[in-house]
């Protein structure tokens, strides 16, 4: 299906992987992507964008990246935090396989891909990196939001990019209303890069 959805749990799709180059802190890691998972053709501007915006990451701590495709945003986090423990997460079956093979690919050891209901129930998070699926629907991706944000832990952040046309202001919002602190880290090329942690009790 040349329609069918990054969000698929088994893509139909033929598989037509491509490999292009994504370059973290000075280092070319190769990134194969293929059909029927998020960015087919390579790393997609939101994605490059949170990434040119968002802060070194700490060298240690448990971090996610959220809807993690082929894994560009795993492979940049672990690149600059080899001591950290990654979790890659999303309920395509495909995307997991690419983000396992795309670790081994360029040696980082530290990226664990995993369906949603594989993650420990009890694990919190110091960092969450995420290019959202804006597309599964407003109420799915609230209740995605509201899952995972709320495993941040106490001095936890979260990073996420939205596009402004598909209500980037709307969610930081609906955000806030949740009991988030969210601020506008940067504005670029029609995406917001907000920062997300959690609320003052």
């Amino acid at each position: 299906m040349s329609d069918e959805q990054y969000f698929t749990s088994k893509p139909n799709s033929v598989s037509d992987e491509r490999t292009s180059t994504l370059v973290v802190a000075g280092q070319n890691l190769q990134l194969v992507t293929d059909r029927g998972v998020f960015a087919k053709k390579g790393v997609d501007q939101g994605t490059q964008i949170l990434l040119d915006a968002a802060p070194r990451p700490p060298s240690e701590g448990t971090f996610l990246d959220l809807g993690c495709g082929s894994g560009a945003i795993a492979l940049a986090l672990a690149s600059y935090s080899p001591h950290a423990s990654i979790m890659a997460v999303d309920i395509n079956a495909r995307a997991l396989q690419l983000v396992s093979e795309n670790a081994r690919r360029n040696d980082l050891r530290n990226i664990t891909a995993l369906f949603p209901q594989s993650v420990p129930a009890d694990l919190q998070f110091d960092l969450i990196w995420s290019n959202p699926p804006i597309r599964i629907g407003k109420q799915a991706l609230h209740d995605l939001l509201d899952t995972w944000l709320n495993r941040l832990s106490p001095t936890g952040q979260a990073w996420l990019v939205v596009n402004r046309n598909l209500g980037s202001d709307s969610l930081a919002v609906w955000l806030m209303s949740k009991g988030f602190e969210v601020a506008r880290l940067t504005s670029k090329r029609g995406f917001r890069v907000l920062k997300v942690t959690r609320g003052r009790d």
